[in-house]
């Protein structure tokens, strides 16, 4: 294989890939009601269809993306992709809640497909290419979440929701089969071999697996009860020694020195603010359409139409992406971040004041739709200019996991309130939307805040090109080629 590709396909079979993190989210919200009835648990408990596939991909993602740094990214690719089809496979045969839940879990890998398919990016495209295939990949699960969630809501009413995930399973069958085909095989000459951090990988996963359980079963435990504060307790001590033990190895699961570099601080302060304030919208705002107009708040969408609820959550964020592309020419990428965070704090606010009509949801997804299009295209570049190219899956994947835990708290706090605000009829109450819904607009409302101090601070600070240092290689500085035409906004 050339050292780097003219295959022009090779792109398009990167994002089909990272589709899946789009096919496998539209099995998530959306399904949540109906997963209650169809299963026989009250909605907060389908609420952790959506925590424990989060959870898993937060404690996968950082593996899979130092994995990605190496030789075999082919291989990484391809055994994710088979064991989210496992999954898939497992969720729509299961016999019950607890079946359906392993299935879940299995599809967590699906989050930890954008940084391996980014690091391909970085790997084989050519040069000219890199910057718009990294926003493109970054975006993807956005734009797809438009055309993934109305056609899980039109299969699962059709069908049944267990033909949506035979769906999935298909589409992952195709996906692999392209990939295959298609991707650069392994090894790949340029990646070092490197020993894999095992303590690395050990100690974050048991630090976000009790964060996660903490924020999750707090309010039915109750939040100074002895599990819950042990549950943090542990989550703090262990993530604290694994921030240790990772500033001492060499090759360490996530390069933590990089979080001095400015441009990577703030990508990744605003993934994981902006992935909790998010979720919570997107997820409650999903849940109102489909509720009866009896909870006084329920837009009472069937199935069939609640799926496209997302579709301008997806022409948004397409649109910004492109955008994004033509406007990186003159304008710094923190300040289209902080524009991105704007627009998803507006739209956070309109959702907690106005979500009894259809148009205000649709309003609400699309500003969200343009808002995560600028951020989402924003991170990755800001990250992608600053980091080494043998680092660059480990840092990515790491504002992945960020985001996944910051959508994991999202979904635990959004869960924990719906489940304290029950009506007796088991849906939750009017009050319980509006207080969940608010503490979203709130999160992003600091998320915005803190950005424009950041920006006011530094308004006209050029980015320092870590690529002098020759550390790096020539393909790690495509977002530096038109910094002179840039203005200090």
């Amino acid at each position: 294989m050339p050292e780097t590709t003219t295959r022009s396909n090779l792109l398009g079979v990167l994002i089909y890939a990272a589709l899946t993190s789009a096919v496998v989210s539209s099995l998530g919200m959306l399904l949540v009601p109906t997963i209650s009835d169809e299963l026989d648990v009250d909605v907060s408990a389908a609420q952790w269809m959506l925590t424990i596939n989060l959870l898993v991909g937060a404690i996968a993602t950082p593996i899979m993306g130092r994995l990605s740094d190496g030789p075999h990214k082919k291989r990484l690719l391809l055994c994710s992709l088979l064991t989210i089809l496992l999954g898939s496979v497992v969720a729509a045969a299961a016999p019950n809640f607890t079946v359906f839940l392993i299935g879940r879990a299995l599809q967590g890998l699906s989050y930890g497909i954008v940084p391996v398919t980014i690091a391909l990016a970085r790997r084989y495209l050519a040069e000219k290419e890199i910057q718009f295939g990294i926003s493109s990949l970054s975006v993807t699960v956005t734009t797809g979440l438009g055309v993934g969630y109305p056609l899980t809501g039109i299969l699962a009413d059709l069908f049944g929701f267990r033909f949506a995930f035979w769906f999935a399973a298909l589409f992952l069958t195709t996906t692999a089969l392209v990939v295959w085909r298609v991707v650069p095989g392994g090894p790949d000459e340029r990646a070092p071999r490197r020993r894999f951090d095992v303590p690395g990988a050990l100690l974050i996963g048991v630090g976000l697996t009790a964060l996660l359980v903490a924020v999750s079963e707090g309010s039915r435990w109750g939040w100074t009860s002895l599990w819950t504060i042990g549950f943090f307790g542990t989550a703090g001590v262990v993530l604290a020694v694994w921030s240790l033990v990772e500033l001492r190895t060499p090759h360490a699961l996530i390069d933590l020195r990089v979080l001095r570099n400015g441009d990577v601080l703030v990508a990744n302060g605003t993934a994981i603010g902006l992935g909790a304030a998010m979720y919570v919208g997107l997820s409650i705002g999903s849940l109102i359409a489909q509720s009866p107009t009896s909870t006084g708040y329920g837009i009472a969408l069937p199935l069939f139409w609640g799926g496209f609820v997302m579709l301008p959550l997806s022409i948004g964020s397409f649109g910004a992406n492109r955008l994004v592309r033509v406007v990186a020419r003159w304008v710094r990428m923190r300040t289209l971040l902080l524009f991105g965070a704007g627009l998803v704090t507006a739209s956070s606010v309109l959702l907690w004041w106005a979500h009894n009509e259809l148009w205000e949801i649709l309003a609400g997804m699309f500003g969200f739709g343009i808002g995560m299009g600028m951020t989402y295209a924003a991170m990755p570049a800001l990250i992608a200019r600053s980091v080494a190219d043998t680092e660059l899956g480990s840092a990515v994947s790491f504002n992945q996991v960020l985001r996944t835990v910051g959508g994991s708290f999202g979904s635990a706090v959004s869960g924990a309130v719906l489940a304290a605000h029950l009506a007796p009829d088991l849906h939750p109450t009017e009050a319980g939307i509006k207080l969940a819904l608010a503490l979203g607009a709130f999160g992003c409302a600091v998320v915005f805040a803190a950005l424009l101090v950041n920006r006011l601070m530094t308004p006209g600070k050029p980015t320092v090109n870590p690529g002098n240092s020759g550390s790096r290689s020539s393909t790690a500085t495509p977002f530096h080629t038109r910094r002179r035409r840039r203005p200090p906004l």
